[in-house]
């Protein structure tokens, strides 16, 4: 099966060599609302193509790793069944964790790649060699990224920014092929 998805080929060379992802949540695994509970529990919708994207990009060979200024049971769970291993919660400056994380891998800036919605996401976006954003992100954060998503964060543009990394580092077609087998 010959894969229908396209990138601009600078893009793509501009994501190459891509070791490790870093993920928002709120705005971009999320839609970026909060919902509370009648007890104060806060609740969030995922989307499942997100999850198959960061369980792809983990068979890729690209490690995924989400920092994110909030925390929550429900993201735990959520993150825990998707089997991403490098999260830090309750960020307010991601720089930090971003290197924490870069340092445990052994990896450098020019290994990763980050997408994010809104200013906080700005330091770690800022000095990835690949810099996203979903399409209903800030405005100066699009501005700063180096592929907006066509998607809006919860709907599936985790999926779309992962289909990028996966073209760019030639895995997505392998990984498609293991799928579409008859």
């Amino acid at each position: 099966m010959s894969p229908a998805i396209h990138f601009d080929p600078e893009l793509l060379l501009r994501a190459q060599n891509i070791k490790v992802a870093f993920i928002d949540v709120d705005g971009v695994l999320t839609d970026g609302g909060l919902y509370f509970s009648e007890s104060g529990e806060t609740l969030k919708r995922f989307n499942t193509l997100d999850g198959q994207g960061l369980k792809l990009l983990q068979q890729g060979g690209i490690t995924p790793a989400v920092i994110t200024g909030r925390d929550s049971m429900a993201l735990r769970v959520r993150l825990e069944a998707l089997g991403i291993e490098h999260v830090h919660y309750g960020c307010e400056d991601k720089r930090p964790a971003a290197e924490q994380t870069l340092s445990a891998l052994g990896l450098d800036w020019y290994q990763a790649a980050a997408m994010g919605d809104d200013w906080p996401d700005l330091p770690v976006m800022q000095r990835s060699a690949f810099g996203c954003a979903p399409a209903n992100a800030h405005i100066e954060v699009m501005a700063a990224a180096h592929y907006v998503t066509k998607t809006c964060g919860g709907s599936g543009a985790v999926r779309e920014f992962c289909d990028v990394l996966l073209v760019a580092n030639g895995r997505y077609r392998h990984l498609l092929e293991k799928y579409s087998r008859p």
